[in-house]
């Protein structure tokens, strides 16, 4: 009747013939579907394919009621392929369930149309009385206790199913009607036991363990008392084990404290700051956090120089300042008060070619000494370990410098230092090639009623005063003896011993002295600095480096003579009167030219013995007056 129609999800519309076009009419001449199928040879017919060759399918339209076909031919041939007689076989069309049909090209014969057997076709129907939500409040509504209402899909009228859970006819009442399905009955759905409720039904897992209960679920997976018993005790045991690494880091914590507090003590630190605080002296107490930080804990690709009096660490403050931090010798306890007297003294020094000390800190075990930071490397890698040479010019400017700052440590400074290690791993360079006297490990300040110190022997070997490692007594003549070493490593570019050569070669000293004595110093003496500066010049610098070298110390010439000297000779060079030749050295004109004013010094009276000079070069200098005679 009206009330069924074509099922459009479970049935197939399906033509078998050749050369043809089936459509479907719904009732009337309106076409709402259909397909064409064509045929050329019987090769192209295949068993079991209905896509468009001898048979073809389509979908069946939605809300087909009734069922009218109308064939049209393609080519004129319209049926099945001709029999022998050449007369076209017939075609059919039909609705059937689909999947039911496969296709046979026997089928393209049949022509018993008496018994053509019978194809299902499903249809379908619905309840009348409008749509779920109409008929809910209609007395004639069909849907049943435990039972749901959806619209058909035709658009007219209702349908009814069991709700989840139940199972039955939903139109009807009672035990045929939609019951609860008992999901436990079946024992293929819990892993442990299962409860049937109405609708529904629940997995138990047993005490202790948890999880949904279900086989297609996670199931009782969880864990038992057992083992919750021991998470517990394994979370109780972390527990102990954090609060006891905690207390550990506390107690190493509180004792770095302690440890930082006793080494301050050790090396001196309140001791340090009463003399810091009574002569107002601007020394930084740094921290020793703060130089871990500035250092990266002392890495060793921080590390800038080596020597026999520590190590020196290239560093950057919070404030982005660099610095050179020097790991220096341990402090011996009976000294702490000399150590804290001498690092006072150096605070003190102020001169533009001697590094700055900028402060210290004494909270580790060896005291960590902070300097200004010199770029450019030390003067023993100009002159050994480059291929790029320093012009003779900027060596004896160099020369200058250093003798300068040694004068100034001799004379000038509030206490007299004598650095006591004085060689050209020691005198860095800054961009400009500016000397920077540094590394004052070894210094010791002589008090300015003495004329030496008795002091265990040390310094470096090839610059160290044979008279002060003979006798121990240390006076400013030693570095005297130490600045003529590096006086010829300027005029040679020879280390003071030759590598790996300790035993076998003689010194730089005695070599070049024994050259100069056979007139021979060409042999030693760099070829650029004899080009630059002309054999009258270099035999007067060398003349003086001997001098300085002279084995009594009494027989040296003070530093302030060296510097006074070498000032001199740099002046008169850059007069350009110094002529190359054979001629004998310019010292006589050196003293004349000191004493004729030329060099421009403030000579102001200091004592009965002294006299001040004053030098835009070489700073405020203290000069005897005997050196000052003409």
């Amino acid at each position: 009747g009206d009330k069924l129609q074509f099922s459009d999800t479970r049935n197939k519309f399906t033509a078998v013939g050749c050369d043809m076009v089936a459509m479907l009419l719904n009732g009337s001449s309106d076409y709402s579907g259909g397909c064409a199928s064509l045929c050329s040879t019987k090769n192209s017919i295949v068993n079991g394919s209905c896509s468009g060759v001898a048979c073809c399918q389509a979908p069946v339209p939605k809300g087909l009621k009734k069922l009218s076909l109308e064939f049209t031919s393609i080519t004129g041939q319209l049926g099945r392929l001709k029999k022998d007689n050449n007369t076209p076989a017939c075609s059919e069309a039909f609705i059937a369930e689909q999947n039911f049909y496969v296709f046979s090209t026997a089928d393209l014969n049949n022509t018993n149309r008496t018994s053509p057997g019978y194809r299902p076709v499903v249809l379908e129907w619905s309840m009348d009385g409008g749509n779920c939500e109409e008929a809910r409040h209609s007395a004639s509504y069909a849907c049943k206790e435990n039972s749901y209402c959806y619209n058909a899909s035709s658009g007219f009228g209702y349908h009814c199913n069991c709700t989840k859970g139940f199972q039955g006819n939903p139109y009807l009442r009672g035990p045929s009607g939609c019951q609860d399905i008992d999901e436990c009955s079946t024992g293929r759905l819990c892993t442990h036991s299962c409860i049937n409720a109405k609708g529904n039904f629940s997995c138990v897992c047993p005490l202790g363990i948890s999880g949904d209960g279900l086989k297609e679920g996670s199931g009782c997976n969880g864990i038992s008392a057992l083992q919750i018993s021991i998470v517990a005790g394994l979370a109780l045991l972390l527990l102990i084990l954090v609060l006891g690494f905690w207390t550990h880091l506390l107690v190493k914590k509180r004792d770095v404290v302690k440890k930082r507090q006793r080494y301050f003590m050790q090396n001196g630190g309140m001791l340090l700051k009463q003399q810091l605080l009574s002569r107002k002296v601007p020394l930084r107490i740094f921290t020793s956090g703060e130089l871990d930080k500035a250092t990266n804990k002392f890495s060793d690709s921080n590390i800038v120089g080596r020597g026999g009096f520590g190590t020196v660490y290239k560093g950057t403050l919070s404030d982005q300042m660099v610095v050179a931090v020097k790991r220096s010798q341990r402090v011996d306890q009976s000294q702490v008060e000399q150590f804290v007297n001498e690092l006072v003294i150096l605070s003190q020094v102020t001169h533009k070619n001697v590094v700055q000390l900028l402060g210290c800190c004494l909270e580790a075990e060896v005291p960590l000494l902070v300097y200004e930071f010199i770029t450019n490397g030390a003067l023993f890698h100009h002159l050994h370990n480059t291929s790029i040479p320093l012009s003779w010019k900027d060596r004896l400017r160099i020369a200058v410098e250093t003798a300068s700052a040694l004068a100034y440590l001799h004379l000038a400074a509030k206490t007299p230092i004598v650095h006591r290690d004085v060689k050209s791993s020691n005198i860095l360079l800054d961009m400009s090639f500016t000397a920077k006297v540094s590394d004052f490990g070894a210094s010791r300040p002589i008090p300015r009623d003495q004329t030496h110190v008795t002091t265990l022997v040390q310094g470096t070997l090839g610059y160290m005063d044979p008279e002060y490692f003979q006798t121990s007594q240390l006076t400013e003549k030693s570095d005297v003896y130490s600045f003529g070493v590096v006086l010829m490593e300027l005029l040679t570019r020879e280390k003071p011993i030759p590598d790996g050569q300790i035993d076998e070669v003689k010194s730089l000293a005695m070599h070049f002295s024994t050259l100069f004595h056979q007139n021979q110093l060409l042999k030693i003496v760099d070829s650029q600095v004899a080009e630059e500066a002309g054999m009258r010049h270099v035999k007067t610098v060398a003349q003086l480096a001997l001098r300085c070298l002279r084995l009594k110390g009494e027989e040296r010439p003070r530093m302030i003579e060296v510097a006074v000297e070498l000032e001199a000779l740099r002046r008169l060079m850059e007069q350009h009167t110094v002529l190359k030749g054979e001629e004998e050295p310019l010292l006589p004109l050196l003293r004349n030219l000191s004493c004729g004013g030329e060099m421009n010094f403030d000579v102001q009276p200091s004592s009965s013995h002294d006299v001040i000079a004053k030098d835009e070069s070489m700073e405020m200098i203290l000069l005897p007056s005997s050196d000052l005679s003409c």
